[in-house]
């Protein structure tokens, strides 16, 4: 895997006007477009489009500071008129190519990555493969913008509004496994950024036979693999802290990757004040 993030960045450099071609990348390493773009942002801290639109504009800066023709510098970089071009460049430095070439900057540099990465195995992850037929996830959707760390306010509010009856009513629904009241996320491109929307999903998972009532959204989903990971602690960063884990720890020695498909969290045990909890992370995978 870290030889094909790094084959990754060497096809961006070597083109940086034209995206790469993840899929056949991640064809010649054994892998699956999906997985190689979802550990890139894992690991990178941004998606893979962020990091190729920051390093066209970090060498398009230098091309501007030089004098060239800004018609030209667009051109060379993928975009089709000076404006979109221009629009590009005040995203990733804030300012506008004419002002960089009149005051030298200020610029916002990428520097190109390299992905080395040293697994010791001193922290030992509490992980179990859990083979499940197809099932569905039941109960009231919502779309909130993605957080990767701390609380997710919109979240928050979500289940807030939800009627203590209302959960009730869906722990006395839940027929499937994992038992109990579920967090699920669901829709996120592998490419998410930072306030990306994706469908959030509180309820219950049920067998496919369970009748599901019809004021509640339903998520159906395939038969397959999962790898289920235990965390506790200070809660959400103890889980945040988990799925960091899966992308540098674990997926890169284990023979697994992952599949599309939502993910899954159940709260087993927590504070009144929901501070601390232990939960269970469940991620869709398949074989390498």
């Amino acid at each position: 895997m870290i030889a094909a993030l790094n084959r990754l960045v060497d096809l961006v450099e070597e083109s940086l006007g034209d995206d790469p071609d993840v899929s056949v990348l991640a064809k010649a390493y054994g892998t699956t477009e999906y997985h190689l773009r979802r550990m890139f942002s894992s690991l990178a801290g941004m998606p893979l489009s962020s990091y190729v639109r920051r390093r066209r504009m970090t060498v398009a800066a230098a091309e501007v500071v030089r004098g060239s023709e800004l018609l030209d510098i667009a051109v060379r970089h993928g975009y089709g008129s000076v404006e979109a071009f221009g629009r590009a460049f005040r995203l990733v430095h804030g300012v506008a190519p004419a002002d960089v070439r009149r005051d030298g900057g200020p610029l916002r540099a990428q520097p190109q990555l390299r992905f080395r990465l040293t697994v010791e195995g001193s922290t030992p992850m509490d992980t179990r493969l859990v083979p499940r037929p197809a099932f569905r996830l039941a109960g009231h959707a919502f779309r909130v913008p993605l957080v990767h760390h701390g609380v997710n306010p919109h979240i928050q509010q979500h289940i807030a509004a939800i009627p203590m009856a209302e959960h009730e009513r869906l722990k006395a629904l839940g027929d499937g496994d994992p038992a109990g009241l579920l967090a699920v996320t669901d829709g996120p491109d592998p490419d998410a950024a930072e306030g990306t929307d994706l469908t959030y999903l509180h309820g219950v998972a049920l067998t496919e036979e369970t009748p599901v009532p019809d004021d509640l959204d339903i998520i159906d989903v395939p038969a397959g693999m999962w790898a289920v990971f235990r965390s506790g602690g200070p809660h959400p960063q103890s889980l945040q802290s988990t799925w960091a884990a899966t992308a540098t720890d674990w997926f890169p020695s284990n023979p697994w990757r992952l599949r599309p498909g939502p993910s899954l969290v159940a709260v087993l045990t927590h504070a009144d004040d929901f501070t601390t909890a232990t939960a269970d992370l469940w991620l869709p995978v398949e074989p390498t």
